[in-house]
């Protein structure tokens, strides 16, 4: 009987898929997060007779065939592209991203890194960073003699000093897109790589090309829905439960059989 191994792929499915719904949740909280969604395909089948095929000498055709289906399996675990909700934090480096695009770190490898998360720092010799250190592309710094910061939608990072007037343009912040940012490798963090899948970064100014827009003093909440999440759970635990009784009523199946005299 294949019924065993069906209604076990099916549970380590949703397994799985209560894995993704686990990772949402404890990320509810995490700047820039997007939630995930677990995919999934049926599996290869028997066929113990294809649709089409001729059943008898006087060449009728099968209309359905007889197709046995062997599981199910996981084809993607994809991000949930979505806005997250802006929340004020009034911090000078804290900027939200106000649609598409990804600030650019560079990382201790020498590669690039791309996120969302706008909570930026500044280290001792006033450079620019994110909350792991990592600099913020182009490598802006900070003087530090510096009254207060103003960086506008585009960008722009403008220093204000107590002996001046006008303010003093330190650099611009730059955002990158994507082709297909679903094709995006996580590494933790809040930073992404760039892969084959996503196609290369295409640098561009805040606003311009379809890129978004920031708005400093704001963070983007993590775009997790917890209802439809806590929804998921519960139907992933119930597919769990119905795989796992068809695990039992095979064994008794089975034993059944094995008792015959």
């Amino acid at each position: 009987m294949k019924a065993l191994q069906i209604a076990a792929t099916g549970m380590a499915a949703q397994q799985m898929k209560v894995d993704v719904v686990s990772h949402n949740l404890a990320n509810m909280s995490t700047t820039g997060f997007n939630a995930r969604r677990a995919d999934f395909a049926d599996l290869h089948y028997q066929q113990l007779a294809r649709p089409g095929s001729v059943s008898a000498a006087d060449g009728t055709i099968l209309p359905t065939g007889i197709q046995i289906g062997l599981g199910v399996r996981p084809s993607a675990v994809s991000i949930v592209l979505a806005q997250g909700a802006l929340v004020q934090t009034g911090g000078d480096l804290d900027v939200a991203i106000e649609g598409r695009g990804y600030l650019e770190v560079a990382l201790p490898g020498g590669g690039a890194g791309y996120t969302r998360d706008g909570a930026l720092k500044r280290t001792g010799d006033g450079l620019i960073v994110t909350s792991e250190g990592y600099q913020v592309a182009p490598g802006i710094t900070i003087p530090t003699d510096v009254r207060s910061l103003s960086i506008n939608n585009e960008g722009e990072i403008y220093a204000y000093f107590l002996n001046r007037i006008e303010p003093e343009l330190l650099g611009q912040l730059s955002m990158v897109g994507f082709a297909n940012e679903k094709g995006l490798e996580a590494m933790g963090s809040n930073l992404f790589l760039e892969t084959e899948a996503s196609g290369p970064a295409l640098a561009g100014t805040p606003g311009v090309d379809g890129l978004g827009t920031l708005r400093q003093g704001y963070l983007e909440e993590s775009s997790v829905d917890a209802v439809k999440e806590v929804t998921e759970l519960i139907k992933a635990q119930r597919g769990y439960e119905l795989n796992a009784k068809v695990i039992t009523a095979v064994d008794q199946m089975l034993s059944a059989t094995s008792q015959v005299r």
